[in-house]
């Protein structure tokens, strides 16, 4: 009886073991993501070291007791400026503007106005779009903001897909170019959305949590299409700023972004959230934001404060492997590029200037 029982103890001990063995655990592939053991250095940032003024932002609702409470929330991270790009246009963008007008703190708001494309088979609509354009400058629009949709999605009268560089467009880029507005266009997305959703892809997880994500090479266009369309326009419209949002897509293969650079001296690129792909080559990175210092701006996109933590970090620490601020766009870990205040300087606020003159300069240091 006595070993019978020692028996049954070990045969229970066994089964616990075997219970608790980490090996017998299954997980989602979307649910692994262990913190890191590894033991480093850590300089987190909630400021940024110089004001800063955001290129790439949106604020849907300028109504005047939202803007008190967002020139609190600017504060807090030392954003500057921020460049509401949704600023609409005609009669919406006039109340936007006269809202800032009447808030505490009017400097701290730079409006870019919006475009309507699906209407571009009227007679008029060239002619009509650019006296919109002349309206909304003298209502106090200071930049044009082209959404992805403008050259992806929106479609003429026949059902087709309105390419950003059709001809009917060339006056209104030509226009603010006079005006001196800097337009900055949105065009396609990643290109991994583009590719096969396989092993090979390395956005596979995003793309298997954001599936509406994916594209087909019809869908509504090739990457490659839709960025030489983008491009076309760039190059034809040579007195207009142009700025390509999110590093044209290009973040992730800075050499071809030099080419581009190199190939096109009126375009200007912002980081709004492409800081993932920087962060994964902090010596690639920053040779490239040193070498382009005077045409790289600052930009976010989406307007969470605790978001522009990873942005100040990536830039301004020599920090290593930390995580990125949240589950998708990346699942790797950053660096920190720790520019100099110089690079820091141009890419926060001196470049913003140059093209943005009616930013209030008292704002800044110098």
């Amino acid at each position: 009886m006595k070993y019978i029982s020692i028996l049954l103890v070990f045969c229970f001990l066994q089964l616990d073991a075997q219970r608790r063995d980490p090996l017998d655990i299954t997980i989602d592939w979307e649910s692994y993501d262990p913190p890191s053991t590894l033991v480093v250095d850590e300089n987190p940032i909630k400021r940024a070291k110089f004001p800063v003024v955001d290129i790439h932002s949106h604020h849907w609702n300028m109504d005047p007791e939202k803007l008190e409470m967002l020139i609190k929330q600017l504060d807090t991270i030392n954003v500057a400026v921020t460049v509401n790009l949704s600023g609409r246009n005609s009669k919406k963008l006039k109340t936007y503007m006269e809202n800032i007008a009447n808030s505490s703190q009017p400097n701290r708001f730079i409006v870019f106005s919006n475009i309507e494309l699906r209407s571009i088979d009227a007679p008029d609509w060239t002619k009509e779009t650019v006296k919109q354009i002349e309206y909304d400058y003298k209502n106090g629009s200071r930049g044009l903001k082209i959404y992805k949709s403008q050259g992806m999605h929106h479609k003429d009268s026949l059902g087709n897909r309105i390419a950003i560089d059709d001809p009917r467009i060339g006056p209104v880029w030509d226009k603010c170019g006079e005006l001196g507005m800097p337009v900055l266009i949105h065009s396609a997305d990643p290109k991994p959305f583009w590719m096969p959703h396989d092993s090979l892809n390395e956005r596979w997880l995003e793309l298997k949590l954001k599936p509406s994500r994916k594209r087909e090479d019809d869908d509504p266009a090739s990457f490659e299409q839709i960025i030489s369309e983008q491009h076309n326009v760039f190059k034809k419209h040579k007195n207009t700023t142009f700025i390509n949002a999110h590093m044209g897509w290009y973040a992730n293969d800075l050499l071809k972004l030099s080419t581009i650079m190199d190939d096109i001296p009126n375009m200007y690129v912002e980081i709004g959230a492409v800081i993932a792909e920087l962060g994964r080559q902090p010596r690639a990175a920053k040779a490239f934001l040193e070498k382009y210092q005077d045409r790289v701006l600052f930009g976010k996109d989406s307007f969470k404060p605790r978001e522009f933590e990873t942005y100040f970090r990536v830039l301004e620490t020599e920090d290593e492997y930390f995580p990125y601020y949240k589950r998708y766009h990346a699942f790797w870990r950053m660096y920190g590029l720790g520019l100099s205040d110089e690079v820091l300087k141009k890419l926060y606020y001196k470049n913003a200037l140059k093209i943005l003159p009616s930013i209030d300069k008292s704002l800044f240091p110098d």
